[in-house]
């Protein structure tokens, strides 16, 4: 699985690590993620001299991790709530996975992990297709196995809300301030097999039983063209550390 991951899980593009630094204001020395993967976020802020502690529960992903990071990222097996450490970082982030973790005590578990004015930074977003014949054919070949691919909001926001989740529990939040939410827009074209190799790591698929998840695949390859475009934007979320 984690080699899928690496494969098919697009990067991530320098606007992003340009709009976490620039909110920050200030030198992005040290940095805590959680949930690496294989290491698709940790590559971008390492590539620009950040020091990132990796963390991440799966030994695959990690084992896939390094074999892409350069030396001054430290690769971690721990989960979000396994996470141990007295030192304080200038930067936490998540990269599509902040909403695997425990909500009981996920802010003040953050805030700890950060010095005063340290900033968090979750982002991600749905890998879609923009044709909308194309992704209705898609929907009705899954449709008698899988009613949606989506990840809905882990509380509930409505997806017209203009401030979306986690920003609406960082508002919340007492130990935090100055949240605010970006859209990096980003349109993508892959073969029809890179997208099924995509959707292969999408939780929803992922949970079928091989039998059936194996036919879904094969209906939904019957109604793709050669290659499609996606749209893949990126919703970020920002907030400074009281």
């Amino acid at each position: 699985m984690a080699e899928t991951y690496e494969r098919f899980r697009p990067g991530y593009p320098d606007e992003l690590f340009e709009l976490v630094a620039g909110y920050a204001g200030r030198p992005l020395k040290r940095a805590l993620e959680i949930g690496a993967g294989t290491g698709k976020a940790t590559r971008l802020f390492a590539a620009h001299g950040v020091a990132v502690v990796a963390t991440e529960p799966d030994a695959g992903m990690l084992a896939e991790l390094v074999k892409h990071v350069p030396a001054h990222v430290s690769p971690v097996r721990a989960a979000f709530e396994d996470v141990r450490t007295a030192e304080r970082f200038d930067l936490f982030f998540a990269a599509a996975s902040l909403h695997w973790t425990n909500p009981d005590g996920r802010w003040p578990r953050v805030a700890g992990w950060l010095a005063p004015g340290g900033v968090v930074a979750s982002f991600g977003g749905p890998v879609q297709l923009a044709d909308p014949a194309v992704a209705e054919s898609v929907r009705a070949a899954r449709a008698p196995f899988l009613d949606s691919d989506e990840i809905p909001s882990p509380d509930g926001t409505a997806a017209d809300e203009a401030m979306q989740w986690p920003g609406t529990e960082l508002e919340q939040s007492p130990l935090f301030t100055d949240v605010r939410q970006h859209v990096i827009g980003r349109r993508l074209t892959m073969s029809a097999a890179d997208f099924a190799g995509h959707l292969a790591t999408i939780s929803a698929y992922l949970e079928l039983p091989p039998e059936i998840r194996a036919e879904v695949f094969r209906r939904i390859a019957d109604v793709l063209p050669e290659t499609v475009e996606v749209a893949a934007d990126i919703f970020v979320h920002l907030a400074r550390r009281v």
